[in-house]
């Protein structure tokens, strides 16, 4: 049976492969397109019982604040043939501004994946080794990056939830905490009870390992913290999917019953550590909890069984 999901899907340059599922503007086209790893879709992905495959052929990039330095695969795509949407451009010299948001921050670019260097040509895989559930948590609570169980797999996988990002829909403004079951509710014909044991199954039948990394707001909330930094989330986001993260010790964070790594290859330590990086710790505990909260309020409509419940939100007995 084919799993439809709305994801990224990468392959390391050793044949394993990884695969994103994440709302617009979490990261999705940014984090795989990677030198280090060939990109076999940019989004719409099965997952069948012999493995990847995409159904698009394409990708759709956001431009805004664009930068060869941060993304150069996606800056080389842009050439003839692609398709710039929203962006300025030099009225004489027709160089694009990625950085004039005038038009609207949404601003992006359609371009066929073989632009991208390296791209899996047709664009089928393997069973993905690691899958990464990316938040832009708005709150700027929840961990930079978290290992999780099966259950809580499941359990974020139903709750499918991040932040509305400016730019993303029309009348967004600001970051607005939004849940999205299965990371792309209008997409699932079926049950959302389906596709969750699905994904059970198939991490149970692969060995798969999922992790959560937030792409969000780090050291407070929007408007107080500030977005985790791309360079830290690429180096956590390769540490996961290389197996670097195999031997580390982890820790359980407090406030979500998240298990977290003390250290991760080329990121600071106090980067890992939500609660530490605000200046009020009493802030982030009455903020941890209102997340925590609306977390328990979403899940109520699911027909769960009480062990995917218990992996939600909260501190661990």
């Amino acid at each position: 049976m084919c799993f439809p999901c709305i994801a990224r899907r990468t392959s390391g340059k050793n044949g394993e492969t990884a695969l994103f599922f994440g709302l617009s503007g979490t990261g999705k086209t940014t984090l795989s397109a990677d030198p280090e790893r060939l990109l076999i879709g940019d989004d719409e992905h099965g997952w069948s019982p012999t493995g990847i495959f995409n159904f698009e052929g394409g990708c759709y990039a956001k431009c805004i604040k664009l930068s060869k330095e941060n993304e150069p695969q996606i800056w080389n795509a842009i050439r003839f043939g692609s398709v710039l949407e929203n962006v300025t451009l030099d009225p004489e010299t027709h160089v694009p501004d990625y950085n004039d948001d005038s038009k609207t921050e949404n601003t992006r670019c359609a371009y066929p994946v073989d632009y991208i260097e390296g791209a899996v040509i047709p664009g089928i895989g393997g069973h993905p080794k690691n899958v990464i559930f990316l938040t832009a948590d708005a709150f700027g609570v929840l961990p930079p990056i978290s290992k999780l169980s099966k259950d809580q797999a499941m359990y974020h996988f139903l709750s499918g939830y991040t932040a509305k990002v400016a730019g993303t829909e029309a009348g967004v403004k600001e970051p607005q905490p939004n849940f999205s079951t299965c990371f792309g509710s209008p997409f699932m014909p079926l049950r959302p009870k389906v596709y969750a044991e699905m994904l059970g199954r198939r991490m149970d039948e692969h060995g798969t390992q999922c992790w959560l990394v937030n792409t969000g707001w780090f050291g407070g909330p929007y408007g107080v913290g500030s977005r985790m930094k791309l360079p830290y989330t690429r180096a956590m986001v390769n540490a996961a999917i290389e197996g670097k993260l195999n031997d580390v010790e982890f820790e359980i964070d407090p406030a979500f019953g998240l298990t977290v790594p003390k250290s991760v290859p080329g990121v600071p330590e106090e980067f890992l550590r939500a609660r530490d990086a605000w200046e009020d710790n009493a802030a982030y505990d009455k903020s941890a909890a209102d997340l925590a909260a609306r977390f328990a309020k979403n899940f109520e409509k699911f027909d769960a069984p009480a062990n995917i419940r218990a992996a939600g939100p909260g501190p661990r007995k």
